[in-house]
């Protein structure tokens, strides 16, 4: 049965194929972290969500709360669009107002090898799901999408636990689930991107939308097709349990220690929609 009311929660986590391999939060076994409910299912205006964590983290500034979902909210049968606006619908009925991202990607940028880690900095969104918002009622300016907070967290937090942390980057998303061609690569690497996957839109701009600054932390699994050389799918399966255990601590840090009201700026870059004015 889907929960009734959605709790309170000032961070929403968007659990990716990073830390994937591990029962987040719970399975790092925090002293900092006490789970208050799992399999928590809501009905939304998009459709019955997917299942959330709720959780609480006690950090430097006191006990904070989060809701946290697997693979942002993918699920088979689910059109990817869908699930989005799922998870953002609860998360802003619960109040998020920091939201974390993790995931696995490829390289695009042949300087960079499996388990480098990259903190991206700007995005290209080469998918189809444009359209879509929880709220609609501001313009969404992406001149600067990654809240420098959470990314500057993020970064110091990775560069504890990985040799080799990239602290800008920029991410191309498509739509998957299929890996690219070498063609498509190759095409995708004169954009100028430096890693491609399929979780960082449309999570950067709801979380714009519902008013929450966004951030994520990527690991590379594997080089893109056609750049340095063919991918193990050995290698890529050991990286997703070997260092899940790593990515779901980063994040955790940051839920503990990130301040919920710092000047970051990120909410100077949203403002009222003008087509509504318009409409009026």
């Amino acid at each position: 049965m889907p929960e009734s009311t959605v709790p309170s929660a000032d961070f929403g986590v968007c659990g990716g194929s990073g830390s994937l391999s591990l029962a987040f939060p719970r399975a790092l076994e925090d002293p900092r972290v006490e789970v208050l409910a799992e399999r928590l299912v809501f009905d939304t205006p998009f459709g019955r969500s997917p299942a959330f964590t709720h959780f609480r983290v006690t950090g430097a500034h006191g006990p904070r709360e989060a809701l946290a979902v697997r693979m942002h909210g993918w699920r088979r049968g689910v059109k990817r669009a869908d699930a989005s606006l799922q998870v953002f619908w609860v998360f802003h009925e619960a109040g998020v107002r920091k939201v974390l991202a993790d995931g696995g990607v490829g390289a695009l940028n042949h300087l960079l090898d499996p388990r480098d880690v990259v903190v991206p900095t700007d995005f290209i969104d080469l998918s189809i799901k444009q359209d879509i918002y929880v709220r609609g009622d501001h313009l969404l300016i992406m001149r600067r999408p990654i809240c420098p907070d959470l990314h500057s967290r993020l970064y110091a937090a990775a560069s504890e636990r990985f040799a080799r942390v990239f602290r800008r980057g920029i991410y191309l998303v498509t739509d998957g689930p299929r890996f690219e061609s070498v063609a498509e690569i190759d095409y995708m690497k004169r954009l100028g991107a430096d890693v491609i996957g399929q979780s960082l839109s449309p999570e950067v701009f709801l979380s714009r939308d519902i008013g929450a600054c966004f951030a994520g932390l990527y690991i590379v699994v594997n080089h893109a097709e056609g750049v340095v050389r063919e991918w193990e799918h050995e290698e890529l399966k050991a990286i997703f349990f070997d260092e899940s255990e790593k990515i779901a601590a980063c994040v955790l840090d940051v839920i503990a220690d990130a301040p919920l009201d710092a000047q970051c700026g990120c909410m100077d870059l949203r403002k009222p929609s003008l087509l509504l004015k318009a409409e009026e």
